[in-house]
């Protein structure tokens, strides 16, 4: 009787941890799908009937950091170690709020420890190590990446949750085609993994891929319908393009997500795209007064851009830097700093503080074409505000960014620089770059003359822009000597000027005069100049030279009144 009492209860003992076990499994399953309510209650009832459950414990840490609730994580992983001091997944889970402390020399040790104590051959202990070193913002993606690696090796390896994590750590370094490859290697291992999936889209929304991303999104919830955080991303990309096809997904997302704040937080967002400014906002701010302190800081944000349409800069700024304030950097987009600059820039004497926005927005995105875009908008900003010396300096950084700047972002870089009064920089720029890329064009030889006459103390005093000026005039004629006369003439005006009036050449004076009668024959300026220069020439040696007067008008056709053109 005792022996069958014993077997009874081991049998009850066992089906006990088959219990534990599938329920903590079923609570990975919702954290798998996002579903941090549904994982946090399983892992509680779990613990709730095993407090020692190092697994449920392990878990319903990482749920509580889903949920942006540290100090939960750090007193449940904290208590667990107090009471079992040898708990390898949970000292892996400390040393992750280790890391989010700064403290990573700590975390470093912990990792090691609990690694030495599982041998290395620990798979769920090495996932952890890595998972922690990636998802902390002072985490070491290459350590995290030795690690996985080593759990790789581990004898009857088959976890595709180790390439996923490897993936995600080569994310965080920026090296896509790693990551690609690592989910690719998840997926081989279970052709179920819609994660594998959606996380190779979230390497190609970075790159603001849509034709790659949006199939691997489309391909994850073909793969399991249910897998709502591809849902979640194809919502939020139709909610931009598309705000029919968004409903559908909204539908989807409702469906297969845990109800409560973050389906509230998605029907205020349509709302939004729906068009109803003023309905998004009022709903946003309810929920604000709903949640205080929890409420997801993106709310304020709607708070913001609905303001903003709705012409209520001070209530818009105002919720603006408050989402900046509250939000997790990784919830922060390049936008939202240019959306704070749109806004800065309509309220009189916060001009300064658009371009400071700008400029974060610049260094936050990581697409040049939306850098050079953010750069062009602040330079439109100088320009409005009368600060070209500003604006030369944007243009500037944008014709750097870019791989193959056009011929206009070139002018309008120099002719920045020139409005300003950059003169040496317009000149290096007008004839040294633009003269070299564009040799056929005329604008390089008619601004860098002028670049060169603006350095000179008066119109040609130090004789620093004659060769301009010359330069100019042939290649006027070479490129289209109709089109271009009144840059021909004017030249020649100058250089009558300066040989007559500084350098004291009557000759040379009257040849240039000659050669402005060839270009325009009845030009009543030159046909004045020619008869007094000649007059002079024959008046007696000694005599000083008479100073040809000229109409500035005609003089500067070509010149100072000529806009030139892109």
């Amino acid at each position: 009787m005792m022996k069958r009492s014993f077997s009874l209860l081991v049998a009850v003992v066992m089906g006990g941890n088959i219990l534990f076990a599938q329920s903590v499994e079923q609570g990975k399953k919702f954290f798998y799908y996002e579903r941090w309510k549904s994982a946090k209650d399983v892992f509680e009832k779990v613990l709730s009937a095993n407090p020692n459950n190092i697994e449920a414990v392990y878990w319903l840490g990482q749920t509580l950091l889903a949920q942006k609730d540290s100090i939960g994580a750090k007193n449940l992983y904290s208590k667990l170690l107090q009471q079992n001091g040898n708990a390898p997944l949970v000292m892996a889970g400390i040393g992750q709020i280790e890391l989010m402390e700064g403290k990573t020399n700590d975390a470093r040790q912990r990792f090691e420890t609990a690694i030495t104590l599982t041998k290395g051959k620990d798979v769920d202990v090495l996932n952890a190590v890595g998972r922690a070193n990636v998802n902390a913002r002072l985490g070491d993606a290459n350590y995290a990446i030795e690690k996985l690696n080593l759990a790789t090796q581990v004898k009857g390896f088959k976890d595709p949750e180790t390439f996923l994590i490897m993936g995600d750590a080569y994310r965080k370094l920026i090296d896509g085609g790693s990551a690609v490859t690592s989910y690719n290697k998840a997926f081989a291992l279970d052709n179920k993994l819609a994660a594998a999936k959606y996380k190779i889209g979230r390497v190609y929304l970075t790159q603001n891929n849509a034709d790659y991303f949006l199939p691997a999104f489309e391909e994850a919830i073909q793969i399991d319908p249910a897998y709502s955080p591809a849902i979640y991303q194809l919502f939020y990309y139709w909610y931009y393009h598309d705000v029919n096809k968004a409903a559908g997904y909204l539908d989807k997302y409702i469906a297969n997500a845990d109800a409560g704040d973050e389906v509230e937080y998605l029907k205020t967002d349509f709302t939004y795209a729906k068009g109803d400014f003023s309905g998004a906002r009022t709903k946003a701010q309810q929920l604000i007064h709903q949640y205080g302190d929890k409420v997801a800081p993106r709310m304020y944000r709607m708070v913001a851009y609905t303001s903003d349409t709705l012409g209520d800069l001070t209530t818009a700024k105002q919720a603006m830097n408050t989402f900046l304030t509250k939000a997790d950097q990784d919830d922060i987009k390049p936008a939202d700093y240019e959306e704070l600059a749109l806004i800065n820039s309509k309220i009189p004497g916060n001009e300064q503080e658009a371009f400071m926005n700008l400029q974060q927005a610049v260094a936050k995105d990581t697409v040049i074409d939306n850098k050079v875009k953010y750069i062009n908008k602040a330079a439109a900003l100088a320009k409005k505000l009368g600060d070209r010396k500003q604006e030369a300096n944007w243009l500037g950084v944008a014709y750097k960014l870019k791989t193959n700047p056009s011929q206009t972002d070139l002018y309008n870089w120099g002719m920045a620089n020139y409005q300003a009064g950059n003169y040496v920089t317009a000149d290096s720029l007008f004839c040294g770059v633009y003269q070299s890329k564009y040799p056929d064009q005329i604008y390089g030889y008619l601004w860098c003359s002028r670049a060169k006459a603006a350095q000179d103390d008066s119109v040609n005093t130090n004789g620093y822009a004659v060769e301009a000026w010359k330069t100019l005039a042939e290649k006027a004629k070479q490129i289209d000597s109709v089109k271009f006369k009144s840059q021909i003439v004017s030249s020649y005006f100058y250089l009558v000027q300066y040989y007559n009036d500084i350098k004291k050449d009557r000759e040379t004076a009257l040849s240039y005069v000659n050669k402005i009668l060839e270009t325009d024959p009845t030009n009543a300026d030159a046909i004045r100049v020619k008869g007094i220069l000649e007059k002079a020439g024959q008046r007696q040696q000694g005599t000083q030279p008479a100073r040809p007067r000229t109409n500035g008008n005609a003089a500067g056709s070509g010149g100072a009144k000529s806009s030139g053109g892109k």
